[in-house]
């Protein structure tokens, strides 16, 4: 009887730990939202007056996912570097809502063709459902910026003149790798 309850006390440790360590894996899966990344020819360039915002709309997911980091492949032809600010917004499809940084996150286009990554990890940003995540420009400049485009991926969205307004057909390559949050 004893050897019986020995036994059980074993498989039941280690399906625990099995559950453990199942948990802990599904804490670290990461996945990435947006469109594809992508270079080469098809590029974009679009005005670069301080305040305007070039974005794209991303799914999230139904349940939350922390965002970790944007990237992007752009051109600065410019002999200095292009600041921007990063924005993430609710997004209802229409209309961004809240943004979901609450503080600065700046971002820097160095001169010559990039692939831009943008650390969020240290902001403990948490996002669901639809977001438009947007670079905004901090200062205005010549329109040297390229960035890499795709066709028929929902489009890129541009604020200006403070209005939005969608630009169907090519989006530009904004993806995000987020990381799946484990329920609490």
């Amino acid at each position: 009887m004893k050897k019986i309850l020995s036994n059980r006390k074993s498989i039941l440790s280690i399906l625990l730990m099995l559950c453990f360590a199942c948990t802990v894996q599904a804490q670290n899966k990461t996945k990435r939202i947006g469109n594809r990344p992508r270079s080469g020819s098809a590029n974009s360039s679009f005005d670069m007056v301080k305040g305007y915002q070039v974005a794209v709309k991303m799914n999230a997911g139904h349940k939350p996912v922390q965002l970790l980091q944007l990237n992007f492949d752009a051109e600065n032809v410019s002999a200095d570097s292009i600041k921007f600010k990063v924005n993430v917004y609710e997004f209802d499809g229409i209309t961004p809502g809240e943004n979901l940084i609450k503080q600065d996150v700046i971002g820097t286009i160095p001169e010559g063709k990039n692939r831009v990554n943008v650390n969020l990890e240290p902001y403990n940003i948490t996002a669901k459902g639809s977001l438009l995540v947007a670079v905004e420009w901090l200062k205005s400049g010549h329109a040297e910026n390229h960035f890499a485009i795709g066709l028929f991926n929902g489009g890129t969205y541009l604020f200006k003149n403070n209005q939005w307004k969608k630009v169907p057909v090519a989006g530009v390559d904004f993806n995000m790798l987020v990381r799946k949050l484990s329920r609490a």
